[in-house]
């Protein structure tokens, strides 16, 4: 198990094809390169990489130390009122821990939905009961070590509070918090400030979940824009209009020693920003 966190990418950067990498092979060496330990595979609009090349970067990446993780479609849909939607989505599932197992990881970040027209109640039981249809399956299909992590969400109607997400991670004691900090900033208005907010955020999956994964929880990390809505678009570290800050976050990391892994989603700075993340934990 790692000893420290873990600070990766989701996606490329926009420098990835400016410094002259062009081939998925370069994804390794150019993380390193960052001094990045983690690289998240992005599926948001299918999974459609083929195993054979998945096993080639998997490999490049293991020789570097980078720990692969794969974020499933967006399209999933576990709360949703069509039963069908619901039963596609643990398809989709199945298919990013298929790819997850061929590039040598074990995490599929996934969107558990929205509320729609029903209440969140009614929303979370839907969910709740996909999420034990999944598991069931995954198991079935042989990727019981696979683990799956709901992520908190950005917009006010859509389902992934950190309580939600929390409950869904009751099903399973395999089941993972993805803890989106700049999700939860947009949702709340921004509602997270300082240490006295993420101490809150981490207290409360200590005491929800009581076990390791509250140490080794998986995080995306970004500044984001809000609206009365929730998240408008993800920012840089250079937009300091939105937050939120994380220095603070950062020094509660490194005070607690807990060993997250934790992927940058900037609007095209993700390796650049993920490295600042990296060098405000080790200067914490």
């Amino acid at each position: 198990m790692n000893d420290t966190p873990r600070f990766g990418a989701a996606g490329l950067s926009d420098s990835f094809a400016a410094g002259g990498y062009k081939s998925p092979r370069d994804i390794a060496a150019y993380h390193a390169g960052f001094g990045l330990t983690a690289f998240e595979v992005q599926c948001g609009r299918g999974v459609r990489m083929p195993h054979d090349k998945a096993a080639v970067l998997g490999a490049r990446c293991a020789a570097e130390n980078i720990a692969l993780s794969v974020h499933a479609p967006y399209y999933i849909s576990m709360s949703s009122l069509e039963e069908d939607k619901r039963l596609r989505s643990v398809d989709y599932l199945l298919q990013s821990c298929a790819l997850v197992k061929a590039l040598g990881g074990r995490r599929v970040i996934f969107h558990a939905g929205s509320c729609g027209k029903q209440s969140r109640e009614a929303a979370l039981e839907k969910a709740l009961d996909t999420m034990r249809r999944a598991v069931e399956a995954v198991d079935a299909a042989g990727y019981g070590d696979c683990i799956l992590c709901p992520e908190t969400m950005g917009k006010v109607n859509q389902l992934g509070t950190l309580d939600e997400v929390l409950t869904l991670c009751g099903v399973d004691s395999r089941i993972t918090p993805c803890v989106d900090f700049g999700h939860l900033y947009a949702r709340t208005h921004g509602g997270i400030t300082g240490r006295g907010d993420y101490a809150a955020i981490l207290d409360r999956m200590a005491e929800v979940l009581g076990d390791d994964r509250a140490a080794q929880f998986h995080a995306h990390f970004s500044r984001i824009a809000y609206t009365a809505g929730g998240e408008k678009c993800h920012l840089t570290f250079a937009d300091t209009e939105y937050g939120p800050p994380h220095q603070p976050l950062m020094a509660l990391l490194k005070e607690r020693g807990l060993t997250p892994t934790i992927i940058c989603e900037s609007a095209g700075t993700q390796a650049e920003d993920a490295r600042a993340l990296r060098l405000a934990w080790e200067q914490a």
